[in-house]
């Protein structure tokens, strides 16, 4: 009975059309290539906006001679308010439509973007103190968690919406590999952007100015889903009237995935049993890699001797982070699609080979070994990040693909609160230390998805 009452509520997403729409019939399982390239630039200008950033950052806190552990604590107020914000947007987007969201999270990141290269640009040209620069920073920075957290769970929700449970896997993989392709284009753009007159803000400035042109096509090519009543996919005719035709007329494909009345969506506990292995899974393992993102920049300035001359130190920590990304492409769109991998098994096999790249990472003392240790973790990371995100969607029903969007993006934040400072300060106590809080991270995550996770055949049943 649970069954057919959730296959009920998936279908009163779909105002009463006796008929269904060809893309319903075909299970929702593709969008438009045109409107999949527009959120995946979404998502890949942010990426690539906050991986060319974390690139130069660790020059940049040399530069100001601030210790490395700063730095890192620098982002912990923006990622508590992505934690915060972004169920809250996630609800909003349900009554607001799924594009209202994405603009409001690309204009926190342009805003965020902007104001913290200035602020740098402040403190490396001797107008503000190291502290004075690293406070307003944070400050700049809370625009991102605040507001730029409207854009991941309003993609993820309008994805899933538009998809069958078949195709969700590899098309969130899709979306996922957005910040993939991003997290390449980033770290490989950055060195380009360090321009005279701005020297190392420039990434700041270009992304910024990038994210604008993608706000305004945003604005221009994707319609419009806000919900105009609950009654919207029909024309409802006053009794009695001329126009007394009370029948649904034609709907538009916009209208076959119309957001359901928000009054009949149950709250989502973030405690729910469906969701609860999932979200444990993403919490650990996304520390995991948030630590390891933290400090490989820091690792390769000490490593490869580069400590004393910052600027050099932007193309190394490029490389090692671009190879990691391209490694993560490889995992998203090669691997999950061609090895038709479920959720629990891309989350235990990505885990498996994090630990295994981090292990070699420990005892990598070069930049080569450095650079193939980062594609390893990248790679098993690449796998985990579309498996957590795939399972936690598909252990609900469509109705609640919203709040689930919102859950998941909360879960991403909540691994940049401390997770990064934390793994810097370990790594400088002892590097030994902080490999090995790394490597138990991973290990819990496998021990949970061997006993707590849904097997994937389960996971298709519609819900």
């Amino acid at each position: 009975m649970q069954g057919k009452s959730e296959r009920v509520s998936d279908e009163l997403m779909v105002r009463s059309d006796p008929t269904p729409s060809p893309a319903l019939s075909a299970g929702t399982a593709t969008l438009p290539s045109g409107r999949l390239a527009l959120l995946f630039t979404v998502s890949l200008v942010t990426a690539a906006g906050n991986t060319a950033m974390q690139s130069v950052m660790p020059s940049i806190g040399t530069a100001l001679q601030v210790n490395d552990f700063w730095i890192s604590l620098a982002y912990t107020w923006s990622a508590l308010l992505w934690m915060i914000c972004a169920p809250m947007w996630a609800r909003r987007s349900d009554r607001r439509g799924r594009k209202a969201m994405m603009a409001i999270g690309l204009t926190g990141f342009i805003f965020s973007f902007g104001l913290c290269g200035l602020a740098l640009w402040l403190g490396l040209n001797g107008w503000l103190s190291a502290i004075g620069t690293l406070i307003l920073f944070a400050a700049c920075r809370s625009l991102y968690g605040g507001f730029g957290s409207a854009a991941p769970p309003a993609v993820q929700a309008y994805v899933a919406s538009r998809t069958s449970r078949e195709e969700r896997t590899k098309a969130l993989s899709l979306v996922s590999s957005s910040f993939g392709l991003g997290t390449v284009i980033g770290p490989t753009l950055a060195p380009f952007f360090i321009l005279p007159g701005v020297g190392l803000v420039g990434p700041f400035l270009a992304f910024t100015v990038i994210a604008v042109v993608v706000l305004i096509t945003l604005r221009l090519r994707l319609p419009d889903d806000t919900p105009a009543y609950a009654a919207r996919s029909d024309v409802i005719a006053a009794p009695f009237s001329a126009n007394s035709d009370s029948r649904p007329m034609p709907q538009t494909e916009e209208q076959d995935f119309a957001l359901p009345d928000p009054a009949t969506i149950p709250k989502l506990d973030w405690f729910d049993k469906r969701l609860r292995p999932w979200l444990v899974a993403g919490l650990l393992g996304g520390h995991a890699q948030a630590a390891v993102i933290g400090l490989v920049g820091f690792l390769v300035l000490d490593r490869l001797g580069l400590r004393s001359d910052p600027a050099a130190g932007a193309g190394p920590v490029g490389m090692v982070m671009t190879s990691g990304a391209l490694a993560t492409l490889f995992a998203q769109w090669g691997l999950i699609p061609v090895l038709h991998l479920g959720p629990r098994a891309s989350c235990l096999l990505g885990m498996c080979l994090a630990a295994l790249g981090t292990a070699a990472l420990a005892f990598s003392y070069e930049l080569h070994a450095i650079t193939a240790s980062m594609g390893l973790i990248s790679l098993g990371f690449g796998l985990f990040r579309p498996g957590f995100t795939a399972g936690t969607s598909l252990a609900v029903n469509r109705a609640e693909q919203g709040q689930s969007a919102g859950i998941v993006a909360s879960v991403n934040g909540a691994a940049y609160i401390v997770a990064p400072a934390i793994g810097v300060w370990l790594y400088g106590h002892s590097p030994w230390i902080g490999f090995a809080v790394i490597e138990l991270l991973c290990l819990a995550v496998i021990v949970l998805g061997i006993k707590g996770m849904t097997r994937d055949e389960e996971l298709l049943h519609p819900r």
